[in-house]
């Protein structure tokens, strides 16, 4: 029973590990979000989906032990360490979904303005907002 107890503290250490180092690729994927780094999101996405399946894959690992090992003081700490991360990094997650949400309405918003499409929104010089039908594009020669 020690060498599964030594076994599952293993693997709970390095999912604390991953999730730690998951955590530190989102407040970078939050950086790049708000510095609009295009590029620098796609490596960062790839990196994140390798990692999630790391952690889907010890995850797994995880679930195949005795219940029973859980139940040790150690694997408790561990087990609540991790659980803390996991709600951090959704949190994180949602966060970042949602500037990169905002982002997508800016660029769009600021395409249909450049393109002249009829119900561009802009804004007045108060900062009220006025729907122009293609006067900001009428005389532009591209």
């Amino acid at each position: 029973m020690d060498d599964q107890l030594s076994l599952c503290i293993h693997k709970l250490e390095k999912q604390l590990t991953h999730l730690t180092t998951l955590t530190q690729l989102l407040d970078s994927e939050l950086d790049a979000l708000a510095a609009k780094k295009g590029d620098g999101l796609k490596g960062l996405a790839k990196e994140k989906l390798q990692l999630l399946n790391t952690i889907q894959k010890v995850d797994k690992e995880l679930s195949g032990f005795d219940k029973s090992l859980f139940q040790q003081q150690e694997a408790k700490d561990y087990a609540s360490k991790i659980d803390a991360l996991l709600r951090e990094c959704k949190h994180k997650n949602e966060v970042n979904a949602h500037a990169a949400h905002l982002a997508h309405l800016s660029v769009r918003e600021l395409k249909d303005i450049l393109i002249g499409v009829p119900s561009s929104v802009t804004y007045s010089q108060d900062g009220a907002v006025v729907s122009r039908n293609n006067e900001l594009v009428k005389n532009l020669k591209a």
